[in-house]
Parts: C-alpha cells; sequence; structure tokens
C-alpha cells in the first residue's frame, strides 16, 4: 500500500541548478506533485537575475508554466518563495537551519563518498545524486525508478539515480533477460550535446575529442554505461560493452542495441513483448511506437524510453538490434521526482510505523 502524502510537504533542497536541476524543479511543477514535494531552496553560484531568467525561458522545453519571479535574494515560483544560495562549497550552506527531508545534488561535481558525505556532515538529512558516482560504493544505493526502487532501503544517506542513459537502457534489458537471457550486449549510445563541450574549439575538457566544437561534428566520447547496467543488473556482469558518441543536437538521444539472446526470438516477438510491457507492466516508464521518428518528436517525453519497433531488427535466431530515443533531460527529470517521492514518502511512513 503506498503511503499518504504528508502535510505539510516534504522539503527539498536543489544544489546545482543547471540543466537537470532546473527540470528537476519544473518536473515537480508539471507533475502535479507542487503540494506534497517543495522545493525551498536552491544552491547556484550564478546570480539570481540569470536564474530567474533561465527558469521562466528554456530554449529546449520552453517557458516555464507558471510564474517567476524575484523578492530579494528569493525566486518566486506560482508565489511561492524559494531561498537561492550563491556557496561554492556544501559547508557554506546551513542545511540543517533550512529543515529539509532532501538535497538533490544536481551540479555533477560530487561524485566520490568522500565528497559527498560532506553534505550530511553540513546538515542534510538525505542526498539524491543525479550522476552515478564514480563507483558503486561511493553511494549506499544506485536505483532506478521502475525497476529497482523497491529495494531501496529508506535509512540509506547517499542514493543515486544512475544517470539519463542507464534509465533508458535498464528497463528494456532487464525484460529481454528476464524472457530470453542476455549472452552480449553491445550498446551505442548517440547522445545531444552538453555543456562539458563548447560551441567552438576550446580547452572544455582533458578527453581531448571534447574540446572540439559540439556542433560541428559528431564525436566519440568516453561512457560508463557498460558499468552502469552491470551495477544495476549484475546477472549481466562482463557480458556487456558500451560507447558513446555524441550528436550536434540540443536534446533528445537515443541507444542503438545490439542483444544476443540465449533462447531464439524473431523481431515481431520482441516487439510484442515490448509493446505490450508499455501498455502494462511498464506503462508510463516505457513507451512503444512504430512510427517513422525522428528524435524532436520525443522533446519533453517524460519516458526513461521509447522503443522505436520501425527500427527493430533480427540478424539470426539469437541476434536482435533495437533502436530506443530517451529525452535525456526531462524523461531522466521526471524519475528523479518519482524516486525523490518515493523515497521519501517510505521513510516517512516506516517512522510513523514506529521502526528506529
Amino acid at each position: 500500500m503506498t503511503p499518504s502524502f504528508p502535510s505539510p510537504p516534504f522539503r527539498i533542497a536543489v544544489n546545482g541548478y543547471g540543466r537537470i536541476g532546473r527540470c528537476f524543479v519544473r518536473a515537480i511543477r508539471e507533475s502535479g506533485l507542487g503540494g506534497h514535494l517543495a522545493v525551498v531552496a536552491i544552491n547556484e553560484p550564478a546570480d539570481l537575475a540569470s536564474i530567474a531568467h533561465l527558469t521562466r525561458f528554456d530554449s529546449t522545453h520552453g517557458r516555464f508554466p507558471g510564474q517567476v519571479a524575484t523578492d530579494g535574494d528569493a525566486l518566486i515560483l506560482d508565489g511561492r518563495a524559494v531561498a537561492v544560495f550563491h556557496a561554492e562549497t556544501p559547508e557554506e550552506v546551513d542545511w540543517r537551519a533550512l529543515g529539509l527531508d532532501l538535497v538533490v545534488e544536481c551540479s555533477g561535481r560530487y561524485t566520490e563518498r568522500g565528497q559527498l558525505q560532506r553534505f550530511i556532515d553540513a546538515g542534510c538529512p538525505r542526498l539524491l545524486l543525479s550522476n552515478p558516482g564514480a563507483h558503486a560504493s561511493d553511494v549506499d544505493a544506485t536505483v532506478v525508478y521502475g525497476i529497482t526502487h523497491a529495494g531501496l532501503d529508506v535509512r540509506a544517506r547517499l542514493v543515486s539515480a544512475a544517470s539519463c542513459t542507464t534509465n533508458a537502457a535498464i528497463p528494456v534489458l532487464a525484460l529481454l533477460q528476464r524472457e530470453f537471457g542476455l549472452e552480449r550486449a553491445l550498446l551505442t549510445t548517440l547522445h545531444s550535446a552538453m555543456n562539458d563541450q563548447p560551441l567552438i574549439d576550446g580547452y572544455h575538457h582533458r578527453e581531448l575529442a571534447r574540446t572540439r566544437s559540439a556542433m560541428r561534428s559528431i564525436i566519440p566520447v568516453a561512457t560508463g554505461l557498460a558499468r552502469g547496467v552491470e551495477r544495476l543488473l549484475p546477472e549481466l556482469t562482463g557480458r556487456v560493452e558500451a560507447k558513446a558518441i555524441r550528436v550536434p543536437t540540443h536534446n533528445v538521444s537515443a541507444i542503438d542495441m545490439v542483444l544476443t539472446l540465449a533462447r531464439e526470438a524473431s523481431a515481431a516477438h520482441i516487439n510484442d513483448l515490448l509493446r505490450e510491457a508499455a501498455r502494462g507492466q511498464y506503462a508510463g516508464l516505457v513507451d512503444w511506437s512504430d512510427a517513422p521518428h525522428a528524435s524532436i518528436d520525443f522533446n519533453h517525453d517524460p519516458h526513461s524510453a521509447i522503443v522505436d519497433g520501425g527500427q527493430t531488427r533480427a540478424c539470426g535466431p539469437r541476434a536482435i538490434n533495437l533502436f530506443v530515443w530517451f529525452d535525456n533531460e526531462w524523461g531522466f527529470a521526471n524519475r528523479m521526482v518519482e524516486l525523490a517521492r518515493h523515497w521519501l514518502e517510505s521513510s516517512a511512513d516506516r517512522e510513523r510505523r514506529g521502526y528506529e
């Protein structure tokens, strides 16, 4: 039974108000959960005028569907004041004084346990991370909402929501592993350009390919997707490899999956399975379509993954090729909102039932 929402709502702070931080705040608003998950503070080094402007106007997702204003040092969203801090380190914010239930870390600057523990030591009761963490041991749990969230120990303090790409891949791979078994998986991500790439050639990254103009080339980059999949589906350890290619688009990415099944299946069989899952057990998490698509069709799509059934191919009885779209910003932000809600509600329910 799902626990009831608290009254008053859970209090959340966002550390790092870039692409994912802003999408997280907006996803709470658009999901109708603003009365249950209240963003009461944002820590972002940028100035308040810029923060308000980029909240109100978004080149990718359009205008904020509500009122945005400022008052003194606060950002006002639909009449609610959000305290804004401009600290460069976790210790500079008095998180404890804010009476928080959760801090969502979206800056991407903190990936190792020692770095993340600084938030807890500075008064954060729980930290939800928008990146996978450097290693599995750097967090108490890595969770893909909709697949592994039921196993989350609510006593955890440091939790990762994995990555946008992992959230797109895991539901599909988990289903096929369960139904047919997976002997091998080669995953190629075609990912939209990101802020760690320059518009023109520049010194933006130690990985030399990322120093090249994001809008002028298709650029291969390093990826931890294979290790991310193995972290969530350990039965596939040693059977997954991945590569990533950045493409000159602003948003929406895709994964080209080359899979070797343990048991025979046709392309039609695979499509039937994924289509039914999208209508049933994966409803709201994964979608399926066989229309002739372009990536822009999935901008602002809240699903973790959309299987393009028109691109499913079989090469022999056990070799399958799938093409999976995902909005790498909006889909992931929605999963983070759902994971935050699940974690906080489950923790509150545990406390109500008198557990330590």
